[in-house]
């Protein structure tokens, strides 16, 4: 895909955030490495200018010292898309909030934590005993069977019965669902997989998604996934 070129806007300290409108976020869970080209700092946060493979990206992170000509990796990042800023009355494509590798993130660092606090980060369900049963296709595979079973699983079709428990819409012209089925653990990610779809769903829907397991996705513009379920459909 063409290379993106990502801008960002700066927030004055004693002013409000800038107001976002249809803004989107993809899921905290990759990665963008690159060359730092440009730095700029603010009071609380760090912004690049990296050189990736896929092209120049913008990223935040919290605030660093780092020199042009470095080669950072941004952990944790959460993709935030058509961000407008009325400070500078311009609409931004997109953004990488996360924290800098090899950091220690603070509050502030942290991806998820950086973009809520631009008010865009979109609510989660409540994911408390959640306990949903397997789907019964033939082909049918609880969350952590996909997460960890992902290698034997690449490229075959799969049936995933669960909840969702993230939901945003319309980001590279997919839908982003994070589902989790009670199977799986927190402590190896196992309890939670990232489906891409052109079906619409609201977070605390069960559903059952009928898609293809992707091994290390990379969508270009850091969006690089270990695994997901791709082009999904959805049914209650």
């Amino acid at each position: 895909m063409k290379a993106l070129l990502f801008t960002i806007a700066l927030f004055a300290a004693v002013l409000p955030c800038a107001a976002e409108n249809n803004v989107a976020n993809t899921p905290a869970t990759s990665t963008i490495k690159g060359e730092v080209l440009e730095v700029i700092d603010v009071e609380s946060y760090t912004y690049m200018r990296l050189k990736t493979k896929q092209g120049e990206s913008w990223t935040a992170v919290g605030k660093v010292t780092i020199k042009k000509g470095t080669n950072v990796t941004v952990e944790n990042v959460t993709m935030m898309s058509n961000f407008e800023s009325k400070t500078l009355k311009r609409t931004f494509p997109s953004i990488a909030f996360g924290n800098l590798a090899g950091v220690a993130a603070s509050s502030a660092a942290d991806g998820a934590a950086m973009a809520k606090a631009h008010g865009s980060l979109s609510q989660a369900a409540d994911t408390k005993d959640i306990k949903v049963p397997k789907a019964t296709s033939a082909n049918a595979r609880t969350v952590a069977e996909v997460v960890t079973q992902a290698a034997k699983l690449k490229d075959k079709p799969v049936a995933v019965r669960g909840k969702v428990v993230k939901y945003n819409a319309g980001i590279m012209g997919k839908n982003w669902i994070h589902l989790r089925d009670g199977s799986g653990t927190a402590a190896d990610n196992s309890n939670d997989v990232l489906v891409t779809t052109l079906s619409g769903a609201k977070i605390g829907d069960i559903v059952t998604v009928n898609g293809t397991v992707r091994v290390d996705k990379d969508f270009g513009a850091g969006y690089n996934y270990k695994v997901l379920i791709d082009e999904a459909s959805l049914q209650p």
